[in-house]
């Protein structure tokens, strides 16, 4: 454990002198800024302090680092691995103030961004000018795009359009040390020295505080379609996605829920209006879009025929935008309905999609060894699986002795499926007691060098990702 500090009223003198009315030490807000959307788990910082400039975020590091006190940047805290949990207490440094898209460059096809945005409203403003940011995290209507930056977060369009570091172009962050830089340029293609700007994405706030984004947009499609699939076998269902792949089509979402998911969903939604049979045990949604609605009625065809070779039920067409946000909704509510049934765990597999049948198998296989119920859906065209364990009637002893080990004979058969541990939500501080699955000590060495050289003093969101 590094030895942080505790705060003292000095440094509580300092912080209401930079910040004003924007300093918090009450109960009511350290609790809330002390957790995220991880299982039911709170640290409670010292402090919550809500800069609104760069300089005022700088001078918060500059005097942390000195003075050996530990700082957690804070978003939405939509996060699902533990990255906002101010495990060390000290400073919860909330970006939510940073809330400004500063331009729109319709010429350039680029915006910039304050990193409190939610990602939904940037979404909306470019789409006014007819512009699209694809990533869309089920989160998308809370979440931060700051945040999204550093878990690297993707979301169903995925699977055609990438995930967030494929439309980040530069970066305004602070170092720990208190310095400001730009990470890169705003410009398409960069072959100039180390791109710091890819290394910033997805290291989840322990490198560095973004406070300004650069991203590339594209234009925005005008049509698209969407279909509910329903199977009798769900292996069967993932076996479906990688033969619509080598059909030569990409869908713009590719959906997987077994049963468990759909129908918890509904009821926590209190929407019937699917029909779910008996004998469904999984359904692919999945989506196309583009300009040209003929060139879509083809791709769809195509999809059917390949589905021709799986045992499905009736197919569903969404006929209209009503219906195709309803089971979009009853796909972005699932990870919620699971959280209401009982107490969870969350797991971000993600392999080469051909072995997802495989890694589903696994999964059932493991957990019927431990006597553990897994509720299992994802972004199947990326051959991401959330694993959702259920703790149900299980007793805290095999929750807590039991648990762990089915996690970790899990995690070792994604890595042999040539998979690793996290397809989008990050490591965080509950995928790392797994990360030697994942990498060689070496590998984490260089990470932890990498750290250093950021961050001599180890204050910046200190115990995420690795110890």
């Amino acid at each position: 454990m590094h030895p942080f500090r505790t705060i003292n009223s000095q440094d509580i003198a300092f912080f209401q002198e930079l910040l004003g009315n924007r300093c918090f030490l009450d109960e009511t807000n350290l609790t809330e800024y002390g957790h995220d959307e991880t299982e039911d788990l709170c640290f409670l910082p010292d402090i919550v302090a809500k800069p609104e400039t760069p300089e005022e975020v700088a001078a918060i590091l500059r005097y942390c680092n000195v003075n050996n006190i530990a700082v957690t940047p804070s978003g939405a805290r939509t996060g699902l691995s533990g990255g906002a949990l101010p495990i060390h207490k000290g400073i919860a440094l909330s970006m939510e103030r940073f809330n400004r898209i500063l331009n729109i460059d319709e010429k350039n096809h680029q915006v910039i961004t304050e990193p409190g945005v939610i990602t939904q409203v940037l979404q909306n403003a470019v789409k006014e000018k007819g512009l699209f940011y694809p990533p869309d995290p089920a989160s998308k209507g809370s979440c931060f795009i700051g945040g999204n930056v550093s878990e690297n977060s993707g979301g169903p369009k995925a699977v055609k359009y990438g995930v967030t570091k494929d439309y980040i172009l530069n970066l305004e962050v602070v170092l720990p040390t208190g310095e400001i830089i730009w990470t890169g340029a705003n410009v398409l293609k960069n072959a100039t020295g180390y791109n710091l700007t890819q290394l910033i994405v997805g290291s989840e706030g322990t490198l560095a505080v973004i406070t300004k984004i650069v991203l590339r947009l594209i234009p925005h499609p005008t049509n698209d379609l969407l279909m509910l699939v329903p199977f009798f076998d769900a292996e069967k269902a993932c076996e479906a996605v990688a033969a619509i792949f080598r059909a030569g089509i990409t869908p713009s979402g590719l959906e997987f829920m077994e049963r468990d998911a759909l129908t918890w969903t509904q009821a926590f939604t209190n929407d019937f209006t699917l029909e779910v049979k008996e004998n469904h045990a999984a359904h692919l949604l999945i989506e196309v879009d583009g300009f040209d609605q003929d060139a879509l009625m083809l791709e769809c065809e195509k999809i059917m025929t390949v589905l021709e070779s799986f045992q499905t039920d009736e197919i569903l067409f969404a006929e209209s935008e009503a219906q195709k946000n309803s089971l979009w909704s009853l796909r972005r509510k699932v990870g919620e309905a699971v959280k209401s049934q009982s107490i969870y765990k969350e797991e971000d597999t993600v392999v080469p999609r051909y072995e997802l049948p495989a890694l589903l198998h696994h999964v059932k296989t493991i957990g019927n060894k431990y006597g553990l119920h897994s509720v299992c859906y994802g972004h199947a065209g990326d051959g991401n699986l959330h694993v959702n364990i259920i703790k149900g009637e299980l007793t805290d002893e095999q929750w807590e002795n039991d648990l762990p080990k089915a996690i970790r004979e899990i995690f070792t058969e994604v890595v042999k499926l040539g998979g690793t541990l996290s397809g989008e939500h990050g490591i965080g501080l509950v995928q790392q007691p797994y990360m030697d699955i994942a990498f060689p000590e070496i590998s984490l060495n260089i990470m932890r060098s990498i750290k250093d050289v950021f961050d001599p003093n180890g204050i910046l969101n200190p115990g995420k990702i690795f110890n």
